[in-house]
């Protein structure tokens, strides 16, 4: 299956498509460059896992839901004897404060101090893009849980991402606009300093031209930018039918908010970067969120008992209801599991080759079986 999710007075409707799962919806500061060496651990000491992901920063909400679902993740598997012979698994956090070069920084602490096998993150495009040549160098494995830009796995055969790519969620939001929104003339605002909000917003224009759309208004701002009226003035004056904002939850919060102070009440459009319904309330009121449609990973109202189960014990152990975010956090941490249980090893080729073979993975946000381009399926 595949969800659109849209606010109407927070009361949520999701539009299924059929056959698919829920979903959808460089600066290197030093690597070494050898290929690293797995030590030889007795049982019961713990498997080193790196969580390279923005804790804090302005995506932290990003970060700080994989680091709550990673760890779940590690406490359901070490509750229930570990693996390999009763080892634990422990994750390694490091902080990247949504900053590319601390990422960077990050990953070669990683894996030259803590000596981790393996790399969970970065939860955004533009930082697993990052880190990727880092990875590349020291061949370990990496997973990205959101990180939705398609250049990222192509750095290298060892990076694997838990979520579905950018062009696919481009493609189904711009079809969804033009087929079910009756959308002929659309405006795209763009975050200039996000890899994920160009690529989304080239993905959507692609599509919606294709289908006979016009592209009204192409305009970019920085995410450091509060005042969004000259740029909405444009896009009244262009006529659109609907605005595309492929941007992360915070700009999303704000520019909604304008927009309906401002009487603008077309449709406006996100992606899965929207994906803090309780962010974006702190930023528009409710009745400004009507009219809102952003493609998802994840509803937490999935009746699988896989989601069923991962609902309870998040629930349980945060008190609070996961969201697309943490859905694909626990299946990148459970992925790398399941990896390390078919190769019987922690060392890097044998987990790749593990990882690229998955087949038929029950996760939390579906099936997972992965491409020749490491993307999952």
């Amino acid at each position: 299956m595949f969800c659109l999710q849209t606010h109407q007075l927070f009361r949520r409707r999701r539009i299924v498509m059929k056959n698919m799962r829920i979903k959808i919806l460089a600066l290197i500061i030093f690597a070494m460059v050898f290929t690293a060496v797995t030590p030889a651990f007795s049982a019961g000491e713990p498997i080193l896992v790196g969580g390279n992901y923005e804790m804090s920063g302005s995506v932290a909400a990003y970060g700080m839901d994989c680091v709550r679902a990673a760890n779940l993740a590690f406490e359901q598997v070490n509750a229930k004897g570990g693996i390999l012979n009763g080892r634990p698994l422990k994750l390694v956090t490091y902080d990247n404060q949504s900053d590319a070069s601390q990422a960077i920084v990050g990953t070669s602490y990683l894996i030259n101090e803590e000596k981790v096998v393996a790399i969970l993150g970065a939860a955004t495009s533009s930082l697993s893009m990052s880190i990727g040549p880092v990875v590349k160098s020291r061949e370990i494995p990496m997973i990205t849980p959101t990180g939705t830009n398609p250049k990222i796995t192509q750095i290298s055969g060892f990076i694997f991402r838990a979520c579905i790519i950018d062009d696919f969620q481009g493609d189904v939001m711009a079809s969804y606009a033009y087929r079910n929104l009756r959308a002929r003339r659309a405006a795209i605002l763009i975050d200039q300093s996000s890899e994920y909000s160009k690529g989304l917003a080239r993905y959507f224009k692609q599509r919606f031209t294709t289908l006979k759309g016009t592209i009204v208004a192409e305009l970019g701002f920085l995410p450091e930018d509060r005042d969004f009226g000259a740029l909405l003035k444009q896009i009244r004056n262009s006529k659109a039918d609907v605005i595309y904002a492929p941007i992360y939850y915070q700009s999303a919060g704000i520019i909604v908010r304008q927009a309906r102070e401002a009487k603008m009440d077309l449709p406006i459009l996100g992606g899965d970067g929207w994906d803090f319904p309780n962010e974006l309330s702190l930023a528009a009121s409710p009745k400004a969120l009507n009219n809102i449609y952003y493609t998802n990973h994840y509803s937490a109202d999935s009746t699988s008992p896989q989601n069923k189960a991962f609902v309870q014990a998040y629930k349980a152990r945060y008190g609070q209801t996961p969201g697309g975010v943490a859905a694909l956090g626990y299946d990148a941490a459970m992925l790398l599991v399941d990896a390390f249980k078919r190769a019987n090893s922690t060392e890097s080729n044998k987990v790749r080759e593990a990882l690229a073979a998955t087949s038929g993975f029950s996760g939390v946000t579906g099936t997972i079986r992965f491409d020749k381009d490491r993307n999952p399926i």
